[in-house]
C-alpha cells in the first residue's frame, strides 16, 4: 500500500515540452544504469549462489571480489572473434545487434522518479511516455526474440538451431500470458501509458488488488528472460549454450548484456505495474516527503533489486524443468487462469458501474462455471497422472511397440513382467529376428 502527499506527477503532456540535451542526458543515465547494473548483477549473482552452495564465490580480483565483473568485461572484447565458415555472415553479425538493442530501447518508458529540478528545468525523470508505452516493451521483447531465432539458424548448426526452435516456442507461450496478466492492470487504470498507471496506484498498489495477474506475471518474466529453472533455449547439459554456441568475443557478450538487461527491465515493469513504480512502501509513505524530489529514485531501485534478488534465489535452488513442463506451465496453466481471472476482473468493474445490469450476473454466472469447470480438469488431470506413475500402473504400446506410461517410453528392463507387461512379447514384436528370445537375452541381462 502507498500514499503520501502527492506532488508532480508526469504526465502525456510533459513529455512534449523537454529540451533536447535533458532527454539525451536522460538516455545517457539509462544507459549508465543498466549497463552498471549488469557488472553489479554479474558479481552479485555469482557471490549470493556461492553462499547458498557454501563456497566463498569471486573472492580474488579486488576486495571481496568486486573487480571480477570488470575483469570479465575486459577479456571477452579480447577473446579471439570466431566466425565459422559455414555461417550465414550478414545476418550472424546482426543477430546480436537484433537482441541487445530493443534490451536498451525497452527501459526508455519506464518511470523511475517524479517531476524534478534538472538544472533550473522541469522534467520527468523518464526518457520518454506513450499512451500505449506498455505494447511497446512487448513489442520490443518479441523483436529480441528475432535475434535468437536469426542466431540459431545463422549458425548453420544442430544445437544452435535445437536453441532457437525452444526459444521461439518458450516466448510465444509466455509472452501470451504476460500481455493477458496486464490485461487487469489497464481494466482498473484507463490506460497503458506507465506514467499514468504509476499515478492510479497512489493509494493501492495492483500486486494487492490483483494478486492473480502479479504472480503470473512473475512467473512469466522469468520465462521471457530464460532464465532458471525455464532456460531451455540455453540448456548447457544437453545442447551446449544454444542459440549461443558459435558466438564467442563481443557478440557473445552482447548476447550476455542482453540477458541481464532484459532481467532489469522485466523488473522495472513489474515495479511499475503492480509494485506502485517509484512510490515509498507504506510505512515510510507517511512521511509527506516521501513521493517528492528525488527520494522517489531510491524507493523506484530498491524494488527492481529484490526483483533482481529473487532471481538470483531461483536459480540458486531450482532445477531446470523438462521441456513438456514447460510448455503445460505456459498453455494448460496460465493462459486460461489469466482468461478466467480477467473475465471475473471486467464483471467486477462492470457490476461496480452498474449493479443492476443482468448482463452483469450472467457473466459473473459464467466466470463461476468456467473457474469450476478449470478447477475440475486440472484435478482428473492431476489424478490420472498419478494413477499412470504408480509403480503398479499398466504401461500401453507405443507406435513402435515398445511400452509407454503417461506417453513416455519406456526402456525394456532386466525382467520378463514390467509394469504388467509381458516384455518377451513385446520385444518380439519390436525384434523379429530374435524369436523366441527372452528378455533377458535380448538385453543381455
Amino acid at each position: 500500500m502507498s500514499g503520501g502527499v502527492l506532488a508532480a506527477d508526469p504526465t502525456l503532456s510533459d513529455f512534449n515540452q523537454l529540451i533536447w540535451w535533458l532527454v539525451l542526458l536522460k538516455v545517457g543515465i539509462v544507459f549508465v544504469f543498466l549497463l552498471l547494473t549488469t557488472i553489479f548483477m554479474i558479481w552479485f549473482e555469482r557471490r549470493v549462489i556461492g553462499r547458498m552452495q557454501n563456497r566463498p564465490g569471486p573472492n580474488r580480483a579486488g576486495p571481496w571480489g568486486l573487480l571480477q565483473p570488470i575483469a570479465d568485461a575486459l577479456k571477452l572484447p579480447l577473446k579471439e572473434d570466431i566466425v565459422p565458415t559455414t555461417v550465414d555472415k550478414l545476418v550472424f553479425v546482426v543477430a546480436p545487434l537484433l537482441v541487445v538493442a530493443p534490451a536498451f530501447i525497452s527501459f526508455a518508458v519506464i518511470p523511475w522518479g517524479p517531476v524534478v529540478s534538472i538544472f533550473h528545468h522541469r522534467t520527468p525523470l523518464q526518457v520518454a511516455d506513450l499512451p500505449v508505452a506498455v505494447l511497446l516493451v512487448l513489442a520490443m521483447s518479441s523483436i529480441g526474440v528475432y535475434g535468437i531465432v536469426l542466431a540459431g539458424w545463422a549458425s548453420r548448426g544442430p544445437y544452435s538451431l535445437l536453441g532457437a526452435l525452444r526459444s521461439t516456442a518458450q516466448v510465444i507461450s509466455y509472452e501470451i500470458a504476460m500481455a493477458l496478466s496486464m490485461v487487469a492492470v489497464f481494466l482498473y487504470a484507463g490506460s497503458l501509458s506507465t506514467s499514468a498507471i504509476v499515478t492510479a496506484q497512489q493509494h493501492f498498489w495492483y500486486a494487492w488488488l490483483l494478486p492473480v495477474s502479479f504472480v503470473i506475471y512473475l512467473v512469466t518474466m522469468v520465462g521471457e528472460t530464460n532464465r532458471v529453472p525455464f532456460d531451455l533455449p540455453e540448456g548447457e547439459g544437453e545442447i551446449v549454450a544454444g542459440h549461443m554456441t558459435e558466438y564467442s568475443s563481443m557478440k557473445f557478450a552482447m548476447f550476455f548484456l542482453a540477458e541481464y538487461i532484459n532481467m532489469t527491465t522485466v523488473s522495472a515493469l513489474a515495479t511499475t505495474m503492480f509494485l506502485g513504480g517509484w512510490r515509498a512502501p507504506w510505512p515510510i509513505s507517511l512521511w509527506s516527503g516521501a513521493n517528492t524530489g528525488w527520494w522517489p529514485v531510491l524507493w523506484f531501485l530498491a524494488k527492481v533489486f529484490i526483483l533482481l534478488f529473487c532471481y538470483v534465489w531461483l536459480r540458486g535452488t531450482l532445477p531446470r524443468t523438462r521441456y513438456d513442463q514447460l510448455m503445460a506451465l505456459g498453455w494448460k496453466i496460465l493462459i486460461p487462469l489469466s482468461i478466467v481471472w480477467i473475465l471475473l476482473i471486467a464483471t467486477i468493474r462492470a457490476w461496480r458501474n452498474d449493479s443492476h445490469s443482468t448482463a452483469v450476473y450472467a457473466v459473473g454466472g459464467l466466470v463461476l462455471v468456467l473457474i469450476i469447470v478449470l478447477v475440475t480438469l486440472w484435478d482428473n488431470a492431476a489424478v490420472r497422472r498419478s494413477e499412470s506413475l504408480r509403480p503398479d500402473a499398466p504401461a500401453t504400446d507405443g507406435a513402435d511397440g515398445l511400452p509407454e506410461i503417461d506417453g513416455f517410453p519406456v526402456p525394456p528392463m532386466d525382467r520378463p513382467h514390467y509394469h504388467g507387461l509381458d516384455l518377451d512379447a513385446a520385444i518380439t514384436r519390436t525384434v523379429p529376428s530374435a524369436g523366441t528370445a527372452t528378455a533377458k537375452e535380448v538385453t543381455g541381462a
